[in-house]
């Protein structure tokens, strides 16, 4: 086997006339991307057996290729936007979609013992690279970016939003579902005189967000969304679910559902904010499910209307997937600023696959193959009806 370092342009010549790699480039082309050439979207290969791997594996085999440095890219981002505006995503690789398909119909993997497995390999990774990583309220969501200019602006306005659209006033309590390091419950007791509770399965977060919070009406609680108020006996004016549904599934749709509306009072609002797919049944990307959120699974609008309908009325949806997109891009920014007092703790490997992570997802949502939405919901509808604020 050629290695990557020994493989040079001779080498690479010479699987011109190979069937994946002349099927590949061609593919490619469609994209507007070459192979070898000089934009910063083009590809540059290392490794005789990239395309390969790529064919075969599809959206598997593109990540971990690159995690394994066997190609790169001057814009990986763009790269994933031009490969998803393509669609050369349902060309290459199906039998990794239709396993992961099939693997999410016929198993819960979203169960209750499986919750706690992304707090463990994602969010308690180690708060020292969130914390560079993010904005300083760390919050680890879409931003809104109308009117800022930094990522903490965007950050403020994106929790501001909310409290907004959710009416907040003082002496209202507030229960934020997958509250994270509690950057939208901080901001609601301080900016609003809310007194929030947040439910997380990291410990990581848990542990750091309770340190901050002994001075706040802000509480932690480290559980499963499952096990929270199963009698009924807490009922809050107002409930927030900020990134968190994309861990639900869809086997929990209803249960998620029914767990918002005994802990929200009659007159409440909840409002979702999640990250959506374009078609049912699209699932997430297996490379990101495999090596960042296991277990995650994206809605598509039509599952959040049909599972919430029996329980809720919908007062208002909002899209701004645009959004994402530079949020990922400034925390990425702000990812290789820190790197240097990182890479001894995480090492190379890391990097490129954290890079490959952030830069992916751009991508994602700058092709609009994700989206990002906001969805007020009522349990009887308002009365006098509801406004989206105009902010």
């Amino acid at each position: 086997m050629v290695s990557v370092t020994t493989w040079n342009n001779q080498d690479q010549s010479l699987l011109h006339d190979d069937d994946n790699w002349r099927r590949a480039t061609q593919l490619l082309a469609t994209a507007d991307i070459r192979v070898g050439g000089g934009r910063p979207w083009d590809m540059r290969v290392h490794h005789p057996h990239t395309f390969d791997r790529i064919l075969t594996r599809g959206s598997l085999g593109l990540g971990e290729s690159y995690v394994d440095g066997w190609w790169d890219c001057d814009q990986v981002d763009e790269f994933i936007t031009r490969i998803l505006r393509a669609r050369l995503d349902e060309q290459v690789g199906r039998a990794g979609w239709l396993w992961a398909s099939l693997k999410a119909r016929l198993t819960n993997l979203q169960s209750q013992n499986r919750a706690w497995q992304v707090g463990e390999l994602h969010y308690d990774l180690g708060n020292d690279l969130y914390e560079a990583m993010l904005d300083p309220s760390m919050a680890y969501s879409c931003a809104y970016w109308p009117q800022a200019q930094t990522l903490a602006q965007a950050q403020e306005a994106k929790l501001d939003l909310i409290c907004q659209k959710l009416q907040l006033k003082p002496g209202m309590t507030l229960l934020d579902i997958g509250c994270g390091w509690g950057s939208l419950m901080f901001f609601a007791a301080e900016h609003y005189g809310a007194q929030c509770v947040g439910l997380t399965v990291s410990k990581e977060q848990a542990k750091l967000g309770a340190e901050k919070a002994r001075n706040w009406p802000v509480r932690f609680e480290l559980t499963d969304y499952r096990q929270f108020n199963p009698d009924s006996a807490q009922r809050f004016d107002r409930i927030a679910s900020v990134g968190m549904f994309e861990h639900v599934g869809h086997k929990n749709y209803h249960t998620y559902f029914d767990m918002v509306r005994r802990s929200l009072r009659d007159d409440g609002l909840f409002l979702l904010h999640t990250i959506g797919k374009n078609r049912a049944g699209a699932g997430i990307d297996p490379w990101i499910e495999k090596y960042i959120f296991p277990n995650g699974v994206l809605p598509s609008a039509s599952e959040i209307a049909f599972y919430s309908e029996d329980t809720f009325v919908m007062e208002d949806w909002h899209n701004f997937g645009e959004d994402y997109d530079k949020t990922l891009m400034a925390w990425h920014a702000r990812f290789e600023a820190a790197w240097p007092g990182l890479k001894d703790h995480y090492g190379e490997r890391f990097y490129r696959m954290w890079r490959y992570y952030l830069l992916c997802c751009a991508g994602t949502f700058r092709s609009r193959d994700n989206q990002l939405w906001q969805v007020v919901l009522s349990p009887n509808g308002r009365a006098g009806g509801y406004r989206r604020p105009l902010v």
